[in-house]
């Protein structure tokens, strides 16, 4: 993770989805959005990637306007492009259309000073398999706690 400044990171997409596969994105944004997404003013709970016309869009991610922004700051709701190789962006069309899968954000990071996005391509998790994931959360907790008093 060297020269990379994590600004937000999916937790909960991890607990609803299993992540199958990750793709690093970049994202063309406005000005006043960079400004914003570095100052953390964004949310990306509800937000997921659509390929429409060849293209990956990310909908329903919502980016505070830059509070020192003039007249011309950016609109908080709107569809962003994301930017990835055809063939990245096929790949994931036929796994979208075959399997049913969803695209959904997991990280969003500074790498040299551009905001990228790990976009993972997730399966729905059922309620048993959140009970395990549950489980399994509580057992290394667990094993973590008595691991160290014996220390």
């Amino acid at each position: 993770m060297e020269g990379k400044k994590i600004l937000a990171d999916n937790r909960k997409a991890r607990f609803n989805y299993m992540v199958l596969d990750s793709l690093e994105c970049g994202i063309a944004l406005q000005g006043t959005e960079v400004k914003s997404m570095r100052a953390g003013k964004f949310s990306f709970t509800d937000a997921y990637a659509r390929i429409r016309n060849g293209e990956l869009w990310l909908v329903g991610f919502h980016i505070t306007p830059y509070e020192f922004g003039n007249i011309f700051n950016h609109e908080p709701i709107r569809e962003r492009r994301l930017l990835a190789h055809k063939d990245e962006i096929k790949r994931l069309q036929r796994k979208v259309d075959e399997k049913g899968l969803t695209l959904v954000p997991l990280k969003f990071y500074l790498k040299g000073g551009i905001v990228k996005l790990e976009l993972g391509v997730c399966q729905g998790k059922k309620l048993h398999d959140k009970r395990q994931s549950i489980k399994e959360r509580d057992d290394k907790r667990a094993a973590d706690r008595e691991f160290k008093q014996r220390l």
